[in-house]
């Protein structure tokens, strides 16, 4: 994360620097006015900076298990966001287990974004420490996609009917990105009849195809690609409406 500039008059820093293709899961979730927002896993907070820029969110809940991570969200909540804008009323940080949402706030949201814990690959390959592919890490390599689904199965549930909720990761697993989807879906009819419907996201490829390069060939959702002529993501965020 990277930020320029001095703070303006107010105290706020002007820039927030994050990959382009971040912003595609909260253009997907297409929030509108007066609309409850949950950012189930919210830090570090570029994400939601870009929710709360929208301009619409009537109320938007930033939740992130780790305590660490949660104070980065709170430093970026106070160096961007002006302190009328991110009151009690607006903005709420929690630290609360995300898989654990649906029974803490079932039917609750219009909108959420799951935008889950990965093997991030670009940084990665980038980056040495606490790197996920570490053989110290396998065990918490290969149970990610249990994790993700349970994070997105909360996201569900805590999804009004009508409402909608995108999931997003950023790597090029199947695994991660499709499979959980599917798995979350199967689980929300058959555990909790709930059903949901996964929403044709084409459109991005269309506005945006001189900007990103996406895959051609995803079950469901869309997925940007690294590029060397558009070296933006990988992201993959898919779209799914819960039936009323």
């Amino acid at each position: 994360m990277c930020r320029l500039g001095m703070p303006d008059c107010f105290g706020l820093l002007e820039y927030y620097l994050m990959d382009a293709s971040s912003l595609l899961p909260v253009l997907a979730l297409d929030i509108q006015h007066g609309h409850s927002v949950l950012d189930l896993c919210a830090a570090p907070g570029g994400k939601t900076l870009a929710l709360l820029q929208t301009n619409n969110c009537r109320f938007l809940t930033a939740n992130d298990l780790s305590v660490s991570r949660c104070k980065r969200l709170q430093t970026v909540m106070r160096s961007y966001v002006p302190r009328d804008q991110r009151t009690d009323k607006n903005v709420q940080i929690t630290t609360r287990d995300g898989r654990l949402w649906g029974d803490v706030e079932n039917s609750t949201y219009d909108r959420v974004l799951v935008d889950v814990p990965c093997t991030t690959d670009r940084h990665s390959l980038l980056e040495e420490e606490n790197n996920i592919f570490h053989r110290m890490r396998t065990k918490q390599r290969q149970m990610l996609p249990l994790l993700q689904t349970e994070l997105l199965l909360a996201g569900i549930l805590s999804t009004k009917p009508g409402g909608e909720v995108v999931y997003s990761t950023c790597t090029l697993s199947q695994l991660q990105n499709e499979y959980v989807v599917e798995r979350a879906v199967e689980l929300a009819a058959s555990e909790h009849g709930v059903h949901v419907e996964p929403q044709d996201l084409s459109c991005f490829r269309k506005v945006f195809k001189d900007t990103f390069n996406f895959y051609q060939d995803c079950r469901v959702g869309e997925l940007v690609l690294p590029h060397l002529t558009a070296n933006f993501g990988p992201m993959f965020f898919c779209k799914l409406l819960r039936i009323r």
